[in-house]
């Protein structure tokens, strides 16, 4: 039977995401043939709060992804029609797992998806694992999803993936850059008492050893709590061990703080390179001067080598559509959160019965798919539940009156080409 999703071309789909500007905050793909059997995916990110930046694209991905889903999708011969159900988590781990209750007992989702560091990824995880709903997750490194949820490698879960980078992926490409700037190895960690900060910060499963196996000594005065108002002892610690390198993983906010510090108490590394909280331009350019120079991990770019299984976009394209439609900066979540809806998209097309959840997480587990962020496949993961995608090293630099995000270090992923050179701050 010849199937009945029309996939879209390029245009027709950046096009789209430019009416995402006035999206509602809870999305229904609803058709009028009462007919087709219809599918429910719950979706959650934090709208709102100090993880917002993660979600800045989410009205652009998924008003692009409704429309793109509205002649619905075909498995074993019959249309089904997709409704994407989409609630905010404020940013809060309780509030996470409540809308995630809402949406699989409330709207009865039958498939949920989620995004945007373990405060949101987790709970919705554990709601769904409890009451035994396929879930695909990704934006938190694999360690802090497996392990932050009690995971037992070699059993893992039943109902609940994951796809992203790890934790010895970021050191790797933190040490790939530092090795190339000539500062000293002496480092200073920042790790806030949360789940990433945690997970950072873990001296088995962190940085601390793979740090001082490259000859690094890291200096930890240990975990701080979000959105904390006084960073002088940390700064006076890494005064006292000379750091020239400044690393860990912090939310925007923080970051701000401890920044502003430094430069009023004199502290002046050679070297920042901050997970979470440097990824996102508008954080950049608050900073003004002092955001140029400093660096972070790079999950997705216009400049990846990659392109929609489901339009054909590649990255550039739909970080282009995304400017255009939002006349903002492209943010690296976008590509995640399109991949999302690609996994989504690639499991109801092949699952042998979509009314059997265990018949849809076969179907994920089966995944073998080249996707905007990279090739998404579970029988290549490093632990149960786990599929890894490329990472690489950036470091904003100025550009006229803005910042550019470049990619400086690509030893793990050098399909992923360099855009510049590291400087020293």
């Amino acid at each position: 039977m010849k199937s009945t999703f029309r996939k879209p071309s390029r245009r027709g789909f950046l096009a789209g995401g430019a009416a995402a500007l006035t999206a509602p905050a809870i999305l229904r793909t609803t058709r009028a043939y009462a007919a087709d059997p219809t599918l429910r995916v719950g979706h959650v990110s934090p709208r709102t709060g100090p993880l917002a930046g993660f979600a800045e694209a989410d009205d652009y991905v998924l008003q692009a992804i409704t429309e793109m889903f509205a002649a619905g999708l075909e498995n074993n011969g019959k249309t089904w029609t997709v409704e994407i159900i989409s609630k905010d988590s404020q940013s809060n781990p309780n509030r996470a797992a409540e809308v995630a209750a809402d949406l699989i007992l409330g709207d009865e989702v039958d498939i949920i998806v989620a995004a945007s560091t373990p405060d949101t990824v987790n709970p919705v995880s554990d709601q769904a694992e409890v009451n035994e709903v396929p879930c695909i997750t990704t934006d938190c490194p694999w360690q802090p999803y497996f392990f932050g949820r009690s995971g037992v490698p070699g059993e893992g879960f039943e109902s609940t993936y994951h796809f992203f980078w790890g934790l010895e992926d970021v050191i790797g490409a933190f040490l790939d850059m530092w090795d190339k700037s000539g500062a000293a190895k002496t480092v200073g960690g920042l790790f806030p008492n949360d789940a990433d900060g945690n997970a950072w910060g873990d001296p088995e499963l962190g940085l601390p050893k793979p740090l001082a196996e490259a000859g690094y000594t890291l200096t930890d005065p240990g975990r701080y709590q979000p959105l904390s108002d006084d960073f002088s002892n940390q700064i006076a610690a890494f005064k006292s061990a000379g750091c020239e390198i400044i690393t860990g993983n912090m939310i925007p906010p923080d970051f701000a703080t401890f920044w502003a510090q430094s430069a009023q108490q004199g502290f002046a590394p050679k070297v920042v390179t901050i997970g979470k909280a440097l990824l996102f331009p508008s954080v950049i350019g608050s900073l003004g001067e002092r955001g140029d120079g400093l660096s972070t991990e790079v999950w997705w770019s216009p400049n990846h080598p990659f392109a929609s299984s489901l339009t054909g976009a590649t990255a550039g394209e739909l970080a282009e559509g995304y400017v255009k439609a939002s006349g903002r900066p492209w943010t690296q979540p976008i590509g995640f959160k399109h991949a999302l809806f690609e996994v989504v998209a690639d499991v109801i097309k092949r699952a042998e019965d979509l009314e059997d959840p265990a018949a849809i997480v076969e179907a994920i587990v089966t995944t073998d798919l080249n996707t905007i962020v990279g090739p998404v496949n579970w029988a290549n993961g490093p632990i149960n539940n786990v599929t890894k995608t490329p990472l690489v090293g950036g470091q904003w630099q100025q550009e006229g009156d803005g910042f550019d995000l470049k990619i400086v270090a690509n030893s793990a992923a050098p399909e992923i080409p360099l855009t510049g050179d590291l400087k020293l701050l």
